[in-house]
């Protein structure tokens, strides 16, 4: 099974727009799960403890905004 970052978003979020731009350039693959898409979604966005998004997970961490811990998570997926 392949590990995937997943990028939980939303239109015309800025800080989404950052977090997905930093992870094509450093060319780690992600999925994009737009919350107002699907509401399954944003219960998967509580069950991790966050009400707001951006949320990136990868394996079992998952992260909030736009921060320096993004980078652990690309470091990470780039290292499988």
């Amino acid at each position: 099974m392949m590990k995937q970052v997943i990028v939980y978003s939303m239109d015309d979020c800025v800080e989404c727009e950052f977090v997905k731009r930093v992870l094509t350039e450093e060319k780690v693959p992600f999925e994009v799960r737009d919350i107002r898409a699907s509401e399954k979604y944003q219960q998967e966005v509580e069950e991790f403890g966050f009400l707001g998004v951006p949320v990136t997970v990868w394996e079992n961490r998952a992260i909030k905004g736009f921060t320096p811990e993004l980078q652990e998570i690309i470091d990470r997926a780039k290292n499988g």
